[in-house]
């Protein structure tokens, strides 16, 4: 017990550690294609969501709703970029949803139920595993950050 209880706190402090670095270097920013959608987050925890124009070693250009706007590279505290990936999302969470409540669902189903055995209860865990699967893949976020810097 006492070494599975040192595995936990070895394997959660690696995670937060990890957790905690920064992301990407300035210049993987000059990568990105104008008219990427992107969101910046800078120094006074400000969201500028909008299309990418330009990328240079002193700021960052985006076209937002308003307007223009350009964040000085000190204060931009991280980019994330639109993802495409809804679709794999939601497949994703409905089949680790749907072999999840199969399992959970099999495993607990009495033998000879009233309603079934053990099959019946796989099929019903599958299905209300594989609905909650969807719906938490469909709401996960697609974007990702590609630079993250901590707060000066």
């Amino acid at each position: 017990m006492r070494k599975f209880l040192l595995l936990i706190c070895v394997v959660a402090t690696a995670c937060t550690l990890w957790g905690q670095t920064e992301k990407g270097s300035w210049e993987s920013l000059s990568t990105l294609q104008a008219g990427r959608k992107i969101q910046v987050l800078d120094a006074n925890k400000k969201k500028h969501s909008g299309t990418l124009v330009s990328v240079s070693a002193t700021a960052i250009l985006l076209q937002e709703a308003g307007g223009e706007q350009s964040v000085a590279r000190q204060d931009v505290r991280r980019v994330k970029v639109a993802g495409h990936h809804r679709l794999r999302n939601t497949l994703i969470g409905g089949v680790v949803g749907a072999g999840a409540g199969a399992g959970l669902l099999a495993a607990a189903w009495e033998n000879k139920g009233f309603v079934g055995d053990k099959g019946t209860g796989a099929a019903v865990g599958a299905g209300i595993g594989g609905v909650v699967g969807l719906v938490i893949g469909v709401l996960s976020p697609s974007n990702s950050t590609i630079y993250s810097v901590k707060a000066q």
